[in-house]
């Protein structure tokens, strides 16, 4: 379903739809933070961004378990469409994060317990996208990359608890008004910026998927040719 053609026109239609009301609501609708000013209004896109990546990762590190079990090759292309999403994101939030910290912290970048286990997490998976695109479509590659994106995912429930565990600048529960002052306004504008990243999340994974599908038939196409011109070469 996700990859009918009648659906992605109906999906991305939705999605633009989605994106004019979350720019009117993040440009308009919510106020300047009392202390930030309007460079607070990037906050919509860090963290909604921090989200699709997140929900991506998680979705890597089920789909990683099931293909180790069940050899399911629909859960590898699952893993590596949002491993490649989930990297997408992560760049959006060490690109955005950066844009909204230098007025405030006077600084481009520090090495922030949360900033760091972030960008780590991004080098973990970019590692995983590699890993996984160097073998093809060999099922020993495709477990060793299911075990590494396994093992990336436990970066995450160290970056949300980084703030607690050592001593940060950063806001530890920006959603609930940690470090800030966030009005109700606010606070719907963030839902909204949320649901409208991750409908931008589920279009951008139905486009891949249909994509790492088709080069799987390929490959797949491709191996069978292999064989055949062999077996022609033998006889």
């Amino acid at each position: 379903m996700l990859t009918n053609k009648k659906w992605m026109k109906s999906l991305a239609f939705f999605v633009v739809i989605l994106m004019l009301v979350d720019l009117y609501f993040v440009f308009f609708y919510s106020p300047p933070e009392k202390y930030m000013g309007h460079v607070q209004k990037i906050m919509y896109f860090h963290i909604s961004s921090a989200w699709v990546a997140f929900i991506s990762f998680f979705i890597v590190f089920v789909m990683s378990i099931v293909f180790l079990i069940k050899k399911y090759d629909m859960c590898d292309r699952i893993a590596i469409t949002c491993a490649e999403i989930g990297v997408l994101f992560t760049t959006f939030v060490l690109f955005t994060g950066p844009l909204w910290a230098r007025p405030v912290w006077n600084t481009w970048w520090t090495w922030d317990p949360r900033l760091t286990t972030t960008l780590i997490l991004w080098f973990i998976y970019v590692g995983y996208i590699l890993l996984r695109k160097t073998t093809g479509n060999h099922i020993t590659g495709k477990k060793v990359a299911a075990v590494f994106g396994i093992i990336g995912f436990l970066d995450v429930p160290i970056i949300h608890l980084s703030v607690k565990w050592w001593r940060s600048i950063h806001p530890s529960e920006v959603v609930s008004g940690g470090g800030m002052s966030m009005t109700p306004e606010m606070q719907i504008t963030l839902i909204v910026s949320i649901i409208t990243f991750l409908f931008i999340g589920l279009f951008l994974f139905s486009i891949r998927y249909k994509l790492e599908t088709l080069l799987s038939q390929y490959f797949d196409l491709d191996l069978t040719q292999s064989i055949q011109d062999r077996k022609e070469k033998l006889s």
